[in-house]
């Protein structure tokens, strides 16, 4: 079936539809990570976006559903150049089409997903229609396509538990604002008992269970439309609590001590991201996913300064706070599929834990 990708500005890419057969409006924007795209479909934090997919061949291994980051499929939309017809891997499940279909979401395939790119690259992020009748698309109502509380849509509706593998050393609340299951992982094997809370929680509820940590998750949409979760950051704050926080979690701790944020031109989205630890100087290379960044300038030098720096633009990546014990950063740690060059950072928060009080 013949499907249509209009964008805001006009151009149209006409290619063939897969997945649902529905029309959406969603925010176009683009990962270039080569494997790993089941991970990206189930990454809470891609809520209201089209991801486009910026290697050409997706779906070459199939579906398989152990590692999927959540048990829901955050993008809205799923754009592509081509898809594998025929996946190989033993552990292969279904096609990508069929789990699409499935969880009722539309794709494109057959465009030129590096024209498309080029535009959003040049152009900055913008707003998208997918449909099979392009005369139904009103560009007025595309441009004004935002994307409403997507925190809330993705962040669990009551708090669960996820137990440490063995013995359990710690403590951990997690503000779960969109969750990436590798998270959790990350922490259990490190012996931490994880409670993910609502992104609403308020700070008495999570001092409840008196936590030896605090973790902030990655998550979708703008950090400053999350007026309930920073308030109680800033309640929590002066507890000194032991924290980490990862994507809009480090923006979300950015914004309970003043500093401020913005939306980047097109974001950082992919596997091959580089960052420089200011401490050492040691480049990781970073799995990232996120459309705005904490303002590097905003940042107090009395209480924090930037941790890691994104080689590429300059943009902030990290912050370490001098006031208290808690660090966070933009990037993801935890990557899957990769890299897990910065995986020692959860090692940092576990040190944290123990000198717990200092």
């Amino acid at each position: 079936m013949d499907k249509y990708l209009v964008l805001e500005n006009g151009k149209v890419f006409k290619g063939e539809g897969f997945g649902a057969d529905k029309d959406v409006i969603a925010e176009a924007v683009f990962t270039t990570s080569m494997t790993g795209y089941l991970e990206t479909l189930t990454d809470p934090s891609y809520k209201g976006q089209a991801v486009v997919q910026t290697f050409p061949l997706i779906g070459n291994y199939g579906v398989i559903t152990p590692d999927a980051e959540s048990d829901m499929v955050g993008v809205s939309a799923y754009i592509v150049r081509e898809t594998c017809e025929d996946p190989s891997n033993f552990r292969c499940e279904t096609k990508i089409e069929d789990y699409l279909k499935k969880h009722d979401i539309p794709g494109i395939k057959g465009i030129d997903t590096r024209a498309l790119t080029r535009i959003l690259r040049e152009s900055g992020t913008m707003n998208l229609m997918i449909t099979s009748d392009p005369s139904k698309a009103d560009l007025d109502k595309i441009k004004a396509y935002v994307i409403k509380d997507p925190v809330k849509e993705v962040s669990v509706k009551e708090a669960k538990v996820f137990e440490a593998e063995g013995d359990m050393k710690y403590n951990v609340a997690m503000i779960d604002c969109g969750t990436k299951l590798n998270i959790v992982r990350c922490l259990n094997k490190r012996g931490c008992k994880v409670t993910l809370f609502p992104a609403d929680t308020s700070a008495d509820k999570i001092l409840e269970i008196d936590p030896d940590g605090l973790f902030l998750s990655n998550g979708p949409g703008d950090p400053t439309d999350n007026v309930d979760t920073i308030e109680t950051l800033k309640t929590l704050i002066p507890s000194r609590i032991p924290t980490m926080g990862i994507c809009l979690g480090h923006q979300l701790l950015a914004l309970a001590h003043g500093f401020t944020t913005e939306k980047l031109h097109y974001g950082h989205r992919g596997a091959n991201h580089p960052v420089i630890n200011k401490e050492t100087g040691k480049i990781f290379i970073t799995s990232q996913n996120h459309g705005y960044a904490v303002v590097d300038h905003s940042i107090d030098s009395n209480i924090a300064y930037p941790l890691f720096v994104n080689v590429n633009d300059g943009t902030n990546e990290g912050i370490r706070y001098t006031k208290e014990p808690a660090f966070s950063v933009q990037f993801h740690p935890e990557a899957c599929g990769g890299p897990k060059d910065s995986e020692l950072l959860f090692d940092e928060f576990i040190k944290l834990m123990e000198g717990k009080g200092e």
